[in-house]
């Protein structure tokens, strides 16, 4: 590697050090976010890693004032839920192998992959959804993956972000008419923060990680 790469690695490190340690859950907003800058945030976090490619999220994007408003209450109340620039309602696909299918097929088609890897593929997905708690499980942590991806892609713009688990699911499935293929995973409200994040304490590595066994 010469000087001017291990120079750029360097400062890519550093970069992905802050967002890392500079993002935290926002509650107060202020300032939108132009639409060009929130599609780049919706590609980035797209890019995120999914089992079997299958990319089980979709981004159900909530920019209007009075459909925020509607929303907040079945989120409990959570002020910034009206306050943010967009909020995002991250859906889980649980017919992802319908996705994969079509995925496959067309890469089979365009020669990328063979008859036997692609009808091998078909086979472990569709294997794995014949079971309902294996559909909702994989919708449930690919969603998560993106959703986390969503953040970090926002405070990498200069933008904050906060999920939200709290809230109703099935009030917000008759009010945003959301289809019974998804399930809402998180919303993520997406801003400028109007405050600092109130800081938070973590515990140290002796207490999260365990080497080899407990």
């Amino acid at each position: 590697m010469n000087q001017n790469n291990t120079s750029n690695f360097e400062n890519a490190e550093e970069v992905i050090e802050k967002i890392l340690r500079e993002r935290h859950a926002t509650k107060e907003y202020k300032t939108n976010i132009p639409e060009e800058t929130l599609n780049e945030i919706f590609e980035l976090a797209a890019t995120a890693p999914s089992a079997w490619n299958l990319q089980h999220w979709r981004f159900l994007v909530i920019q209007n004032q009075e459909q925020k408003d509607r929303i907040k209450p079945i989120a409990y109340g959570q002020q910034q839920i009206s306050d943010a620039s967009a909020v995002v309602v991250i859906l889980g696909d649980l017919e992802a192998n319908r996705t994969g299918r079509e995925m496959y097929n067309r890469l089979y088609e365009s020669e990328f992959i063979s008859k036997a890897v692609r009808d091998i593929l078909f086979s472990q997905i569709e294997g794995g959804y014949q079971s309902p708690q294996f559909a909702r499980d994989e919708a449930n942590k690919n969603a998560a993956l993106a959703a986390m991806q969503l953040m970090l892609a926002a405070k990498s713009k200069g933008y904050d972000s906060g999920p939200i688990g709290g809230f109703n699911p099935a009030g917000l499935l008759e009010a945003l008419n959301i289809p019974g293929r998804f399930i809402p995973v998180m919303i993520v409200t997406l801003g400028v923060a109007a405050t600092p994040a109130r800081p938070t304490t973590r515990f140290s590595l002796n207490e999260l990680v365990i080497h080899e066994s407990f």
